[in-house]
């Protein structure tokens, strides 16, 4: 059980990038929890129990390993996606529009988030080195709020709110 959510049932074995796969796949699900299950709080809770599952599946199942991020685990990917997916959920309740008419923050936080997943900037990459099961989910959550502050700046300046 802890392989298959780590893998996010079977995406991670996705080749090329399967990192990129799973933030793909990060997608469709938060655009789920977003609008079926209440808006940006049912995100924001998602994100933390993703997160924590994560922890666990990864934890077990690179249990004895030498490697504790291969490749094929991407559950890390989805949750530091959704993290920079978050001030688009909150964005779109807040302005009383659907979550897909912020498709340019969509945009944005998918090429962000996997900016920043694959340099490693500074606390980023402190986290990956760890070579532990916090770690591997850590340095995506870390990535994920990198992306998600570039993101709000960015937004900010799109509209006009640092000029």
């Amino acid at each position: 059980m802890s392989k298959l959510l780590a893998t996010v049932f079977g995406i991670g074995y996705l080749k090329p990038a399967p990192g990129t796969w799973g933030s793909l796949a990060a997608l469709p699900l938060f655009w789920v929890i977003h609008v079926y299950l209440g808006g940006p709080w049912a995100a924001l809770l998602a994100t933390i129990a993703v997160t924590l599952i994560g922890w666990w599946a990864i934890n077990r199942a690179t249990e004895g390993a030498d490697n504790h991020d291969p490749s094929e685990i991407v559950i890390d990917e989805v949750a530091g996606q959704w993290v920079a997916l978050l001030p688009v959920s909150f964005g779109a309740a807040a302005m009383r529009v659907g979550v897909l008419d912020l498709y340019p923050g969509w945009i944005a936080g998918f090429i962000l988030f996997r900016l920043f997943d694959i340099w490693k900037p500074g606390p980023v990459g402190w986290a990956d080195r760890r070579n532990d099961a916090f770690g591997v989910m850590f340095d995506d959550i870390i990535a994920g709020v990198l992306a998600a502050v570039v993101m709000m700046i960015l937004a900010g300046i799109s509209h006009g709110f640092f000029v």
